[in-house]
């Protein structure tokens, strides 16, 4: 009932040290993992997570119920005596036993910039025979193929959403890593040349050293999808030739054949 701003994020921040430091077990994981999870990115269960609490762990979830994306793919939202969390958690003392059930729940499509940037997907889904709406809240840096989790409780499953990174005419993504073509003019890549590069968060200049070929890489280093750290852009140089379809641009071609005498096949056998 308070009407402070933040005042349901300190609630659910007292909800969650009451769950933690009522449980040395739960409080011994916790302190383990830390408080610097970030919603979206992969859990990695310590060695020993299977034989603590009964499963491994591993599948890639991201939580998105009351409690805080780390406590929730912990323990679930347990949220007091006798409530069962999406991670099948008993707060009575059994630690992790039955997991809670789960319902697949399709495949929701983003584009890459939806990725990036993290949106919102009202999703119809089908429950004995029944339609609805799901508001699914995709976070930033979501992966191909990465799960997300929502709801769950005694009685209801939790639905499953699997993510889809549609293709992009530039952007090619590699993991957290970002790759796009640069095309260049041959007297770019052999002079050197400052030329703006888009990312997905904004237009950089990129400098080309004197000599570039095709094929070369450069990184742009924290450009590439966000995550902790973030990734990176990879900038493949691809050189443009241009055609020597006027007597101007014919001579031009005939000069440079005359006064750089290359072979670019020099050293082959």
């Amino acid at each position: 009932m308070s009407k402070e701003r933040n005042a349901e994020s300190k609630f659910k921040e007292v909800q969650e040290a009451y769950e933690v430091l009522k449980d040395p077990e739960k409080r011994a994981t916790y302190d383990r993992l830390g408080r610097d999870y970030r919603p979206g990115q992969q859990f990695r269960p310590p060695p020993d997570w299977e034989q603590h609490f009964g499963h491994s762990g591993s599948q890639r979830f991201t939580d998105l119920n009351g409690f805080s994306d780390f406590f929730s793919s912990l323990f679930g939202a347990a949220g007091g005596p006798g409530a069962g969390g999406p991670s099948g958690f008993a707060p009575n003392g059994g630690g992790f036993g039955r997991r809670q059930a789960e319902a697949d729940a399709g495949v929701v499509e983003v584009t890459v910039e939806e990725a990036f940037s993290g949106t919102k997907r009202r999703v119809a889904i089908n429950e004995g025979g029944r339609s609805r709406q799901v508001d699914v809240q995709i976070p930033a840096g979501i992966a191909d193929g990465q799960a997300l989790r929502i709801g769950g409780g005694p009685g209801h499953p939790a639905l499953i959403f699997r993510i889809k990174v549609l293709s992009h005419p530039l952007y090619v993504l590699n993991g957290k890593d970002v790759q796009i073509e640069l095309p260049l003019a041959p007297w770019e890549a052999a002079l050197g040349a400052k030329v703006a590069v888009p990312t997905l968060g904004g237009t950089v200049e990129l400098t080309i050293p004197p000599g570039a070929q095709s094929g070369q890489k450069l990184r742009l280093r924290g450009r590439g999808m966000p995550a902790s750290p973030n990734g990176d852009q990879l900038v493949i140089i691809k050189l443009v030739t241009p055609a020597a379809d006027t007597a101007a641009s014919r001579e031009a071609y005939e000069r440079m054949k005359r006064e750089l005498r290359f072979d670019p096949r020099a050293g082959w056998p």
